[in-house]
This record gives structure tokens, sequence and C-alpha cells, in this order.
């Protein structure tokens, strides 16, 4: 069979038989269960595999245990992944795309409509979803303080803090303002026989390029000095340890708050919030 008869076949055919459900049975790798593109191996009973599973097998079939040959591939199952279309995974959240089907993989990992993890993911919260999913449960099972205003105070104390922990978290909070919310993040990171290094910044809860349209400033003073810290809020689904890498947050070093809090020995780091529409 030719290859304009293969792309006329599996056309036809995909149109007027296969299910969304069969879809997935037929382009499903069995080793890895992840869908299948080009190159789609086969063995000589007709199994079929993923590249990268086939390597990690070693050539060997993992359904009948046969060896495959490097220039057996399944043809119609590759045309059928680059000719049927698919609707993408986040349709519920609001994604109506229609992609072909050997891109839907590469577009649900940056859709915009992908669903948000908690921020409290690297502590083991597992809850993900919209935004407004994400605020009622952030109040509800977190204890998140929402605040209904662009500008804010907070106050952490530090007076309780161990040396022996590596990383403490204060009470966050949310900011409700221009139709948006926004989620204040502060911490404290202990190096082993030094005094901690506070980090603090504020999340855009929603897509990034619509947290580009904000700015940001966290300030400290005390003492007759002051700091401020302006920038822009990054998206919840920026990856916080990215944020730390790249330091772009207010940082506060080691005996700064206990300098600035000289006169009022509150042993409190005070940061004041501030966000604006630009």
């Amino acid at each position: 069979m030719g290859t304009q008869e293969i792309n006329h076949c599996v056309s036809t055919s995909c149109r007027a038989f296969v299910s969304p459900k069969d879809m997935k049975e037929l382009l499903q790798c069995p080793v890895c269960y992840d869908f299948m593109n080009r190159p789609i191996y086969q063995c000589c009973n007709g199994h079929t595999i993923c590249l990268s599973c086939k390597l990690r097998m070693e050539n060997k079939c993992p359904s009948c245990k046969q060896q495959m040959d490097d220039d057996i591939r399944c043809l119609i199952l590759e045309k059928m992944a680059e000719l049927v279309k698919v609707g993408c995974e986040y349709e519920e959240y609001g994604c109506h795309e229609i992609i072909p089907y050997c891109k839907k993989r590469k577009h649900e990992d940056s859709c915009d409509f992908r669903p948000y993890n908690c921020p409290h993911s690297t502590l083991g919260c597992c809850v993900d979803g919209d935004i407004s999913t994400l605020v009622s449960h952030l109040t509800n099972d977190h204890m998140t303080k929402i605040i209904n205003n662009s500008n804010f105070q907070r106050r952490f104390p530090i007076a309780y803090l161990r040396h022996d922990q590596s990383y403490s978290t204060w009470m966050p909070c949310v900011s409700h303002c221009f139709g948006e919310y926004f989620y204040f993040h502060a911490e404290a990171t202990f190096i082993k026989d030094v005094a901690p290094v506070y980090m603090a910044f504020v999340y855009f809860m929603g897509k990034e390029m619509d947290a580009c349209k904000y700015r940001y400033s966290l300030e400290i003073e005390g003492n007759g000095r002051k700091f401020i810290f302006e920038g822009i809020p990054q998206s919840l689904r920026e990856n916080r340890k990215r944020i730390k890498d790249r330091g772009d947050a207010l940082i506060v070093m080691r005996s700064l708050p206990h300098f600035l809090e000289q006169e009022t020995r509150t042993r409190c780091l005070k940061i004041a919030v501030q966000i604006w529409k630009i």
C-alpha cells in the first residue's frame, strides 16, 4: 500500500469509526502509557511501542518478548497521530482548541487553561484547579487570609525560629484587588550555624501574560533605614525554586531584621506590600 493510499485510508477510517477512547487505546504506549508520536515501532506480531521505551526495553517487545527490528514502523498509527484532530484535555477549564493529535501533549503542557497547583504543593498538597477553586481551597483548607486591598502590611515573628530547621514559611495571605488575586509568600531559609536568610515575593494568580500588567513593591524599614524591592509578580505557574535561585524577591540577610527593630525590640519582620497596575 502506497503512502497516498495509507493517508486516504487512515483519514476516512478515523472520521467514520475511531472514537476518542479507541484513539487513546490505539496510540497509548503499553510501557509508559504516554501517547505515541512518530516514530512508532512494532514487532513482527504487530505490537507497538514508542521510541524511548523501545530503547529502554533493549529492543524487546514488552507484549510478546520478540526482538524488534529498527526498520519496522507502524505507518498507519503514525499517520493517525498526524491526521486526527482532538480537543484539549482542559476543555472543562475553558480551552476549546482543536489540535492535531501529534501536537496534543505540546499544547497541553503550555495551555493557558491548564489547572493551577496549590501554592502549598511543595509541602505535599496535591489540590489543583482554576483560580476560583484555589482561592476557595486556600481559605477553607489552609486558613489563608484574604485582604481586599492593594496596600497592606504583614508582620512575621522571628524570635521563635529555630536554627535546627532548614526551612520555615510564614502564614501567607491573598490580596484581592483590580479584579485579580495575588498571593504573598514569605519564608526563612536556614544555613547551618548561621542566622536565617529571609525572602518574600508576590505571585499573580493567573496567566503569565496577564502578570506583566502589574508591579509590586515590598518595603522594610526601621532604625533610620529603609529597604525597598520592586518587581513584576510571577505567575502562580512559576516554580518557586527558580524564583529563589534568580533572587527575584525581597531578600533580607541574617541579622538585619534585628538591627532594624532595635528601637522597638518587637522581634518581628514587618513588610509593607503595595500592588499597582501599569
